[in-house]
């Protein structure tokens, strides 16, 4: 899914008519001063560089042909304000438009990121994380800088020409025309081959994502291609995509190597015809010496302002495509929100009640039909069943990270969509199969959903958890960096670190998501010392896949295709020899066949003999 997204990113469709650019205009508008100053800035800078072939002329007919050197040293003296004035003209326009640049950057990525944190995580489910992660960081980059070197180069090449015009008419109208005549066949040209050469190398990436991902394939798959023996296909595969991307790369290259002396071609002619029609001119006394040079050095100025105009165009489409992706995501809407009508919530300590709950995600068939139980503030509810029959999909609902398709689900007596949803989602403390921390010490970790937590209450709640001995054999103890995702630490201590930042948020009601799934029995026996800590007086709902671990609870529904198949405690179920029966047996015998095996598979003592 990863590659469909990635190559989505790289198509060329750009409609323009959709409102991106207005978006985007509306965008700017809060930074207009700053990018007014700045267009100001590169129109003068501009003005400046087309005047300096002015006053070229001017030293050459006024002070060097004329043999005035008091002239000369005036002129000179003028040259050097130029320059001193366009320095600092170019140093005010790029320090404005970088720190505008930097600016809007950081604000598009931090409205995207208060926006994500907004969203449902129905989204974060169905959205591939690589594509996220491109709107946030390489789609705004190039959506900053389109509105401000975008802008900046177009005013630039624009004023450039512009000015350049407006001062070959005042030296001669004539000679003027013959330029003026070249110019659109020149921003033709560059554009045409611009779009092209811009086009290609972009199909070239593409093909080059698609080799490297090939690559990536086979490399971190090695042992799968040699089993299968699929070298020789594989090489046929990436033989294809290297090929492919030769093709357009090779493509690229022609186009661009054919670019440039056509662009210099056709500036060649104008040349040419302005040597030949002004020279005659200069022979003739109409024009001076000065003046021919001067339109030399305009033709040469305007070749760089076409070319960038084009390579502006042709860039500005991936970054309006871009645009367009952030503002799509700008646009979703969560699923979950909080109505009109809401509730104060204090405490979500109360009874639990499911009344006819189905639920479904998409369009699909339901996952969770009709459900209903009722369960007492305080009760331990263990969740039971095969994998896929909706065990999951129930505490998702009650911790409202979905909502019911149909029917009512209670807390404390009431429907919970009339509690705020930050409410709901604060007093639920979850812990899921697979723990996650987040980069940063151990006390960060488990001060995560308690900010003003003490030092003293976060050591107690490690304790409580018993996390508190393995924290301290650490180097820096609770300082102790966890690493990325928490890969410094084994499962069963991150686990048990979510127990201790679990208790520390002091929830009414506690989820564990076949938390012990994963561990050796040793670490098992602490994460239910730290269970057992977390659930007293709470009402706690467990998905159990290790049905030794919720003997004691107070309630076990067995789940199926949705539905409560079977419901009751540990001795109950055991004695009607149903469904529970059945996975509890077929677990045991398993677990006692494993042992015999392990026992089996050991050496004799030969010393016994």
């Amino acid at each position: 899914m990863s590659n469909q997204y990635n190559e989505e990113e790289l198509d060329d469709v750009v409609d323009l008519k959709s409102g991106v650019v207005g978006r985007l205009m509306r965008a700017l508008k809060p930074y207009w001063p700053q990018m007014l100053l700045a267009i100001i800035g590169i129109a003068s800078v501009s003005y400046l560089d087309a005047y300096y072939t002015v006053l070229n002329k001017r030293i050459i007919d006024e002070g060097i042909v004329a043999r005035n050197l008091p002239v000369m040293i005036g002129l000179f003296r003028n040259y050097a304000i130029v320059v001193l004035a366009q320095t600092v003209g170019f140093f005010l326009m790029i320090f404005i438009i970088g720190r505008l640049g930097e600016q809007l950057r950081y604000d598009f990525r931090k409205k995207l990121f208060h926006h994500l944190q907004n969203l449902s995580l129905s989204y974060f489910s169905k959205t591939p994380l690589g594509w996220i992660m491109s709107r946030v960081t390489s789609d705004t980059e190039k959506m900053a800088d389109l509105l401000t070197w975008g802008v900046l180069d177009t005013v630039w090449a624009v004023t450039n020409i512009s000015f350049a015009v407006f001062f070959m008419l005042q030296l001669n109208a004539a000679l003027a025309v013959i330029v003026i005549i070249s110019l659109p066949i020149m921003i033709f040209v560059s554009f045409k081959f611009r779009v092209k050469i811009y086009h290609h190398y972009r199909q070239s990436r593409k093909a080059n994502s698609k080799m490297t991902a090939s690559l990536n394939e086979n490399i971190t798959g090695v042992r799968i291609v040699k089993a299968l023996r699929r070298e020789a296909k594989n090489l046929d595969d990436f033989k294809v995509l290297s090929t492919n991307m030769y093709q357009e790369s090779y493509r690229a290259v022609l186009l661009s190597a054919i670019y440039l002396p056509t662009i210099q071609t056709i500036s060649a002619i104008s040349l040419v015809l302005i040597l030949w029609r002004g020279g005659l001119q200069v022979a003739s006394g109409a024009i001076t010496i000065g003046v021919l040079q001067a339109f030399i050095s305009y033709i040469m100025m305007i070749l760089w302002p076409i070319q960038d105009l084009a390579r502006v165009y042709a860039e500005m489409q991936n970054a309006i495509a871009s645009s367009e992706r952030v503002f799509s995501l700008l646009d979703m809407q969560p699923e979950i929100r909080n109505r009109e009508d809401l509730l104060p919530v204090d405490s979500l300590a109360g009874d639990v009640e499911f009344e006819d709950v189905s639920f479904h995600y998409e369009d699909d068939e339901p996952v969770i039909k009709n459900l209903s139980f009722h369960i007492p503030q305080g009760q331990t509810v263990a969740l039971v069943g095969t994998t896929g029959g909706g065990k999951t999909t129930i505490v998702n609902l009650l911790c409202r990270f979905y909502e019911p398709s149909s029917g009512v689900i209670r807390i404390a007596g009431h429907d919970y969509t009339q509690y705020p949803l930050e409410d709901i989602q604060s007093r639920i403390g979850v812990v899921l199969q697979v723990p996650h921390l987040f980069s940063g010490s151990i006390r960060d970790n488990l001060r995560y959903g308690r900010l003003d937590a003490s030092d003293e209450e976060i050591e107690q709640a490690a304790k409580m958890a018993g996390a508190h001995d393995f924290i301290m054999n650490f180097e820096k103890g609770y300082d102790q960096d966890v690493g990325e995702g928490g890969n410094q630490l084994s499962v069963g201590q991150k686990q048990l670190v979510s127990i201790a930042r679990a208790l520390l948020a002091e929830p009414d009601i506690f989820v564990m998501d076949e938390a012990t799934s994963s561990v050796d029995t040793l670490t098992e026996a602490l994460i239910q010392k730290g269970m057992h800590q977390l659930m007293s007086g709470r009402t706690s709902f467990i998905i159990a896949h290790r049905l030794s671990t919720i003997k004691s609870a107070d309630l076990i529904m067995v789940i199926e295709d949705g539905q409560i198949i079977e419901r009751g405690n540990h001795k109950s179920l055991m004695r009607n020899k149903g469904h529970y029966y059945n996975l509890y047996t077929k677990q045991f015998r398993h677990d006692l066949e494993t042992k015999y095996d392990l026992f089996a598979d050991q050496e004799p003592d030969a010393s016994a003999a």
